[in-house]
């Protein structure tokens, strides 16, 4: 068996950014195993006109390494559309875009490898090294991250996935037919609103009926104002770090909009949607906006659905029939089969999630020389923008530094315009000497 410095369980944005800045270290061996057979990035969520809520310059690299093959502005250059680009004046891109520019970065990767599925993590003490075995071959790392993604999340109610009754994820998969049915979407964050508008706009024939369930008393807007952006920088996740878990709970639901509101771009094109059907053209309004509502129960018919609702403000109880329930409700923590000879060795929050450090290794019990790496796991322990895309390159950045002897990329920053944390040792209005914005 073949020992590497770093092998990376899956790959997706996150564990490809490793491997884009990990490429160009010499003498830092690194690989990275995906089950699927090639790289795709939500492929069952590329509905038409849809754009990511994140700056293109946070893409794999250019945070840390803007010189690296590897970014989204070397991307526009290679498929020769830089100045068409430039003329759109976009701030953000489509997701379509991003996923191409991904699928570009993965094919010019050389420390991939596809069709591997990973089946067991072990530890071996003689050796000091974790042993990762696949239904090919067996491997030898001295640290793994772990970059599997997240599970599917569907109400307790939903027993099965059929053609009438999905998730969001498989939308562009399953592409059902949905001329003159009733269509139910469940979900008030950015994917529900994607597909409300998309299935209004009749993407998949025009509907007889469409409601919008969600258990927001609203469709919130996501929180883009400049101050809410510095919850999205490195300064802000050590400090986050820091705080008692209760205070860390309380910061993270204060925050949710910050990171799962709607863009009013797309609040906008729903409502003047709606406006231009029901207002301009007069017709008989046949979709309906359900906010306070949980779905409580989900039975099947012989061609339909029938949803039971639980109303939060008056607890009152709805039925709905639909045809066809799509639910873009997200997803939540995975907990891989893999990690069985590790688990005793996990140190585990009382949520049973991983306890993940500043550095994103996981507490274990193991030696300091050898970490288990995870991304997307730890929003509980470092925020809000633990899962988002806007610290990617740095994440990746801080990984490598944590398992490379060298620490080979510089993180500092300048201050950032906001003091998060009291500091009683100074005097406020000493403006002389900059204050910090993180304690260790």
């Amino acid at each position: 068996m073949k020992t590497y410095d770093f092998i990376g369980i899956g790959i997706g944005p996150f564990n490809l950014s490793i491997a884009a800045l990990a490429e160009g270290l010499d003498g830092f061996s690194t690989l990275f195993l995906e089950s699927k057979p090639q790289f795709s990035w939500h492929p069952g969520m590329m509905v038409p006109d849809c754009y990511m809520q994140t700056s293109f310059l946070k893409d794999l690299v250019s945070a840390v390494e803007p010189t690296n093959r590897h970014s989204f502005l070397n991307y526009l250059v290679q498929r020769k559309k830089f100045y068409r680009f430039l003329t759109t004046e976009q701030r953000t891109v489509s997701r379509e875009e991003f996923a191409d520019y991904l699928c570009w970065a993965a094919a010019n990767l050389n420390n991939l490898a596809f069709s591997q599925q990973v089946q067991e993590v072990s530890y071996n003490e003689q050796a000091g090294v974790f042993e990762v075995v696949t239904q090919r071959d067996r491997f030898q790392a001295r640290h793994v991250c772990l970059g599997i993604g997240k599970a599917i999340n569907l109400p307790a109610c939903v027993n099965e996935q059929s053609d009438r009754c999905f998730h969001a994820s498989e939308m562009m998969m399953r592409t059902p037919s949905l001329a003159g049915k009733r269509v139910t979407v469940v979900g008030g964050g950015q994917s529900g609103a994607d597909l409300f508008l998309n299935i209004f706009r009749g993407e998949w024939g025009q509907p007889a009926t469409l409601n919008w369930v969600s258990r927001r008393n609203n469709y919130n807007a996501l929180d883009e104002a400049a101050f809410a952006n510095e919850y999205f920088t490195p300064e802000y996740l050590d400090s986050f770090a820091t705080l008692k878990e209760e205070v860390r709970e309380k910061m993270l639901a204060e925050q949710k909009m910050t990171s799962d509101g709607i863009t009013t771009e797309s609040l906008l094109a729903i409502y003047r949607a709606m406006y231009h059907r029901f207002e301009v053209l007069r017709e008989q309004p046949w979709a309906h906006l359900l906010p306070s509502r949980s779905v409580t129960r989900v039975t099947a018919q012989d061609n339909a659905q029938r949803l039971t609702l639980r109303h939060h403000l008056d607890d009152g109880e709805e039925t709905l029939e639909t045809d066809i329930v799509i639910f873009a409700t997200g997803y939540r923590p995975a907990h891989p089969a893999f990690l069985a000879p590790l688990a005793h060795r996990l140190h585990l929050t009382r949520d049973e999630e991983f306890q993940v450090n500043t550095d994103f290794s996981v507490q274990w019990n193991g030696p300091h020389s050898n970490q288990l790496f995870a991304v997307n796991a730890g929003m509980h322990s470092l925020g809000i923008a633990e899962p988002q895309l806007s610290l990617m390159a740095w994440r990746a950045a801080r990984i490598i530094n944590r398992a490379h002897p060298d620490a080979p990329f510089e993180l500092s920053t300048t201050p950032g315009v906001i003091h998060w944390r009291s500091e009683p040792s100074r005097d406020l209005h000493q403006v002389s000497q900059p204050l910090k914005t993180t304690q260790f």
